[in-house]
């Protein structure tokens, strides 16, 4: 196969073999650490192997909820932790009375209207001028009878005292929700806890004065300067410390134990054919870690080696597959690459699901159908199926070597595959719900009936995977265009999609070249029944057929299949003019493909068909006007190249015989086969096939099936009654019709 010949060529060993390494060592490093049992076990379950004896002591870890909850409870039990300012209070009233004498003195010099002296005071000009007011004996005050405003600042300065000698938090952390503080003592390092309602925070602060001053009898305004005075002065008493309560917190945490019970040496763990209860499992866990961790180096590498050749011999299984039936992708290391990235996107999404711990069965989670159906849709159904089983294999290695895993994954990719099998459109990717959810739902009743699981546990199981079945098609739908578009890949949705009529090319060549589209047309019928006939694809080479002319749009009029008249404007014009417009009618048809965004696949169509065939009509006809020996065949050929697929090699065939059974007059049976039987084999003998993957059997095929099919098309029909004058434009009388 030519093909199959060019992508040998272009294949780099090296880049595959990279490519297998590290998709390899990616999933051995997502495997679970210690794990050395050879297989998972759920509650509920027989254990079927022999007696567990643990060949060392270790300690059993607590179920992983309870764990939590413990520790939850801990951190719960932290108070938040304050130091106390003990000079505060002091602090506050000695600032409070050297602020009083500074701002007396300082109304009585020449700097009380200075904006300055008002903006240092902290006051703002309104209260300033109270106070002013109040001192020059312009307003009328009187405290306990007693008119100075030394007074007032002495009731300011009882306030304050009474304040902080109840105690002022500088903050409440919101996560902390107590009800009470711990004040510690460094020097005697111990923590006094206390109510926290006892004290005030800032906010409170401010309210408490302004409750003090509603006591008073004085005029708002003044009370409003007042609380204004004092407020600058409330400073905190109690500072919070989060580093210490932190530490606290961490050190409550570690104060858990991570073990409820400890297991002996040559204590059994479980016996043959024991039921699997909670209590067994934590042990069976806890014993696989511990003998993790105790693995020397020598062992871990022994353990390493395994990993790797365990996954090393799911992955030959794959790769035997793909290089004895799908040479294409095995030899392309572009597809190739697109399989690791899929092996390791689902691995690596097993790997965070063991990550997560939590009490909820989020292996459901891991969308297995995802990468069925998108294989299966990008490739095909055999190599969706096959890969799902691989997938089911190493992903059920990650979760611990889990059976039910497998299998359940296994049966649901399974059903994946074949509902999106001969799929026709995009929107039939959400067909595939139902039998994502029929097989996993399946699954969960036979495994759990298997190992006595509650109807709870199965109603939540289902649930999860209820979420599995409606998400994976959203995101096989979503992944399939980043594949289509990243990777380049034709796929048969693409095609199915460019075979709609209303695509603008298309439209453009009904419009404007209906003797071309009908050719096109008829050209679709034919390749796609010889498609079939010897396995090609017969919807490439359709819509293939379908775009292989549309570079004809651009001068509709030079081909003979669209002049509506009798005018040829090849009978004005020297051959190799001729032979020029034919010609550009191929570049021109690559560049419309190109700008409207065609795959490749169907570019190939446009200048393959051609091939390097010579343009015959227009050669002998060179050859009657210079004379043979001056004209050069070559001058007259198509640049090519030739067809080098099964489809395009079909399309050359047919568009020849198409074009010369459509020019006979005399369609008789044997005329029909005998122009096409000579046909196919000039293409033969002008050696337009070499490159071709077509073999004598094939082309036997594919000539028995265009016989059928223009034959058909093209069979005697009986003439009507006076048809030679309706031919000649006379209406028949109404007794002669």
């Amino acid at each position: 196969m030519v093909e199959l010949e060019k992508l040998k060529e272009k294949d780099s060993s090296k880049i595959k073999f990279f490519i297998g390494l590290f998709t390899v060592l990616l999933i051995i490093f997502m495997f679970p650490k210690g794990e050395s049992i050879e297989s998972e076990v759920s509650v509920g379950s027989i254990w079927t192997q022999n007696d567990l004896i643990a060949d060392f002591s270790f300690p059993v870890k607590k179920d992983l909820v309870v764990y939590n909850d413990e520790i939850k409870r801990m951190e719960a039990g932290v108070y938040p932790i304050y130091l106390e300012k003990k000079d505060a209070r002091r602090q506050a009233i000695r600032t409070l009375r050297n602020y009083n004498k500074w701002f007396t003195a300082s109304l009585d010099s020449n700097l009380n209207n200075d904006t300055s002296y008002i903006n240092n005071s902290f006051l703002t000009r309104s209260s300033f001028n109270i106070f002013r007011d109040i001192r020059n004996k312009e307003v009328n005050v009187s405290i306990d009878n007693t008119n100075t405003l030394s007074q007032l600042f002495l009731t300011a300065q009882i306030i304050l005292y009474d304040l902080t000698s109840r105690g002022i938090i500088n903050e409440i952390p919101s996560k902390a929700n107590k009800d009470s503080i711990a004040i510690r003592d460094r020097e005697k390092n111990f923590d006094s806890i206390i109510p926290v309602k006892r004290f005030y925070s800032i906010y409170k602060s401010r309210n408490y004065v302004l409750e003090r001053l509603s006591k008073i009898q004085l005029p708002e305004k003044i009370k409003n300067a007042l609380f204004e005075y004092v407020n600058n002065f409330i400073i905190p008493t109690l500072i919070y410390q989060a580093k210490l309560t932190e530490k606290e917190i961490k050190q409550a945490r570690n104060n858990v134990s991570q073990y409820s019970d400890i297991v002996n040496e040559n204590e059994r763990i479980v016996g043959t054919h024991d039921r699997i209860t909670k209590e067994v499992k934590v042990k069976i866990d806890s014993y696989r870690e511990a003998k993790g961790e105790i693995l020397g180096n020598d062992k871990f590498f022994l353990q390493f080696l395994g990993k790797f050749l365990h996954i090393t011999f799911i992955m030959v299984l794959l790769i035997i597959y793909i290089y004895l039936f799908r040479k294409k992708i095995f030899y392309d290391n572009q597809k190739i690459f697109l399989l690791s990235i899929i092996l390791i996107f689902m691995s690596f999404i097993t790997f965070l699901i063991n990550k997560i711990s939590i009490n909820a069965p989020l292996q459901f989670l891991i969308f297995i159908p995802v990468a069925s159906m998108l294989l299966t849709i990008v490739f095909d159904s055999r190599v969706g199926f096959y890969t799902t089983v691989v997938l089911a294999l190493i992903t059920g290695a990650l979760r611990g070597n889990d059976y039910s895993f497998m299998a359940t994954n296994l049966f649901a990719g399974g059903l994946s595959v074949y509902s999106v099998r001969d799929i026709k459109n995009r929107t039939q990717i959400f067909r595939s719900f139902q039998f994502i959810l029929i097989a996993y739902i399946t699954s969960i009743l036979a495994f759990g009936f298997e190992r006595f699981a509650s109807w709870e546990t199965l109603f939540v199981e289902s649930a999860f995977a209820g979420t599995n079945a409606l998400i994976s098609p959203v995101l096989t739908y979503g992944l399939l265009i980043f594949f289509e578009r990243f990777f380049n890949i034709t796929t048969d949705l693409t095609l199915l999609e460019l075979s709609n009529f209303d695509r603008p090319l298309l439209k453009e060549l009904a419009s404007k070249t209906p003797g071309t589209f009908s050719h096109s047309m008829t050209i679709g019928t034919l390749v796609e029944t010889a498609s079939e006939k010897i396995g090609a694809n017969p919807l490439l080479a359709r819509v293939g057929a379908y775009y292989h002319d549309i570079g004809k749009t651009i001068s509709p009029q030079t081909f003979v299949e669209n002049q509506i008249n009798d005018d040829n404007i090849h009978e004005s014009i020297s051959p190799e003019e001729s032979v020029a417009l034919i010609l550009k009618h191929v570049d021109e048809g690559i560049n419309l493909a190109k700008e409207d965004g065609l795959p490749q696949e169907i570019i190939d169509f446009i200048p393959m068909h051609h091939g390097t065939m010579v343009l015959s009509f227009f050669y002998e006809k060179a050859k009657k006007l210079y004379g043979e020996e001056k004209v050069n065949v070559n001058n007259y050929r198509y640049k090519g190249p030739k067809p080098n697929t099964k489809e395009t090699a079909i399309l050359m065939l047919a568009d020849g015989c198409e074009s010369a059974v459509r020019s006979m007059k005399d369609l008789e049976k044997g005329k029909v086969e005998n122009l096409i039987d000579s046909i196919i084999e000039a293409r033969i003998n002008d050696d337009q096939l070499n490159e071709s993957p077509l073999t004598f059997s094939d082309i036997a095929l594919i000539k028995e099936s265009f016989k059928n099919v223009l034959i058909g098309q093209h069979h005697r029909r009986i003439r009507y009654p006076k048809q030679d004058q309706m031919e000649n434009g006379e209406v028949p009388k109404k007794d002669e019709q």
